[in-house]
Parts: structure tokens; sequence; C-alpha cells
């Protein structure tokens, strides 16, 4: 499974390039599947640059008919700040429909919910509302995001978006209960909603105090994988830090979902060094290296 990297100077080039490195690959993983859910980040309703990009999602839309035999595509989101419905009109996303008429739009906490069991760090138990359809591996999933630094997991990417984005509106939080749980409980999420294919638009990404209030940062590289655990691991180094400073890929890598050996991983266009930058982290980066604490606990 292969790391795709392209540079780009804008989000619907970039995205449209880096599908085409990994095409037979993507083929392979969808299978026979005629049903596609999109789900892309709108952590704000309100804040451009905390969204998956339009243009990312037309590339992929653009692909996917291109491709595949298509029955069903929804494009599905439960933001943290304002309603799915607001971002879709706010990103322009409903222009999309003027190009491709089959797709649909939808907010995850319209569908049913299934409970997971999850355990924070003191051995406590507690349970998570995850949206049906997200479970439902009928449905190819496609997490498409932009880069952005976070004050609580240091990075948000494909594997975090679609997580986090699973859980109902409301119980969002139950999950913030320290620095180890919250890794643990997106690793552990993961395991049930792995996307199928990840992409990654880091043109113009988010450093600092992300995933909302963090500064732009014109990164001018896309990424894609069918392994968003690799995908993620990959562009977290291409973004300055450590992945084995990341709890949730740490813990998923450790699971054998993903590699955090870099030379063990198959890149396809650009290099990760000839892309690698220095994102600023937030300024509770830190204080958000604690999770490690834990790990003997385990």
């Amino acid at each position: 499974m292969s790391i795709a990297i392209v540079r780009a100077e804008d989000s619907y080039n970039g995205t449209k390039r880096v599908l085409e490195l990994i095409k037979n690959e993507i083929y392979e993983k969808v299978g026979g599947r005629e049903r596609f859910l999109i789900k892309p980040n709108f952590v704000s309703t309100y804040t451009y640059l905390s969204a998956t990009p339009r243009e990312t999602v037309e590339a992929l839309l653009e692909f996917i008919h291109s491709t595949f035999n298509v029955s069903e595509i929804i494009i599905a989101e439960s933001p943290a700040m304002g309603s799915a419905w607001e971002g879709f009109k706010n990103y322009g996303y409903y222009e999309l429909k003027k190009r491709f008429g089959d797709i649909e739009f939808a907010d995850l906490d319209d569908y049913d919910y299934k409970e997971i069991e999850l355990v924070d760090e003191y051995g406590k138990t507690f349970r998570v509302p995850i949206s049906s359809i997200i479970l439902d591996n009928r449905y190819v999933r496609i997490s498409p995001c932009r880069a952005k630094t976070h004050d609580t997991v240091i990075v948000t990417l494909s594997i975090k978006n679609i997580v986090v984005g699973s859980i109902r509106r409301g119980y969002k939080s139950r999950i913030h209960r320290g620095y180890y749980t919250i890794n643990y409980a997106i690793a552990k999420i993961a395991t049930y909603i792995m996307p199928d294919l990840g992409i990654v638009d880091g043109v113009e990404a988010m450093e600092g105090n992300g995933p909302v209030a963090g500064d732009p940062k014109r990164w001018g590289v896309v990424f894609a994988s069918i392994n968003p655990v690799n995908l993620d691991i990959a562009v977290s180094y291409g973004m300055g830090f450590d992945p084995h400073d990341i709890g949730y890929l740490y813990l998923l890598a450790n699971w054998g979902y993903g590699e955090l050996d870099l030379s063990k991983m198959r890149i396809v266009g650009e290099s990760l060094e000839s892309i690698r930058t220095k994102f600023k982290p937030h300024s509770t980066y830190r204080d958000q290296l604690s999770w490690k604490r834990f790990l003997a606990m385990r």
C-alpha cells in the first residue's frame, strides 16, 4: 500500500493527480462496491481554514465517477460547531450538485447509532454513540481533510476526521478525558470505521493553535493512501512532527494497523524528505505529550 505525494498550487489539481498515482490500489480496495460515503471535515462551519476545501471533494467526485460504477454517493458530516447544512452552504458544497446530480448531502446525526464501549486512563468504562452509516461496510468510506495542528492530539488528519465526526453531536466531549484517553478513544473507534481511502490536503494548511484558531501555512502538498494510518504517520512527519509523539497513531501502529518505521513505507510521487517542513505546534504541545505516561499502565 503506497503513500502518494504531489506538489500542488491548488487543491483541485493536486487531488486529481495524487489519486491517479494510486488508482489501481484504490480500485482493488473498492472492489465491487458501488456506494460511497465521503466525510469532509467541518470543525467549524464558519472558519474556512478549519474545513476541507470544496475543490478537494470536487476532484474526488470526478475520480469516483470516472473510475467506478456508482449507485450512491453521500457527503455527510457532524460538525463540532454549527450544523452540517451550514457547512455545506458556507463552504460552497451545494455547488457540487450542479456537476454531480446524483450526490446526496446528510447530517450524520440523522442516522441511527451504535454505542462503542471505551476505557479511560483510570480504568473507568464509558460509551460513545457512533453514526450507523459510518459503520456500514457496504459503503466505501473516504476521509478528505485539510492538514492541521490540534489542541489535544498534536495533529488532526484523515483518521481523526472520520472518528470524531462519527460521534453524535452532544457526545463528542465524552472522549475528552485526558490526553491518553482521547488518543486511545480515537484509535479504538478507528478500528471500527477505518477509512478505505484518506486524502490530506496540505496546499493551504493550518499551523499553531488549530484545529480552528490556527494560522494559514502555505505548504503546497497533497497526500493520499488506502492505508490512513500510514498516511497520517507520513503526513505528520512531513509536518515536522515525530509520529511516535502522536498517541492515536502510535497505538494504531502497535495494534497492527500501520507502520511507524517510515523506511518501510512505499512512497510514490514526491519523496517525504523533499516536502518536509516545520509546522508551528499548538501552544499546549508539551502538555499533549503527557499521554505517554499512561502507556506503562496498559
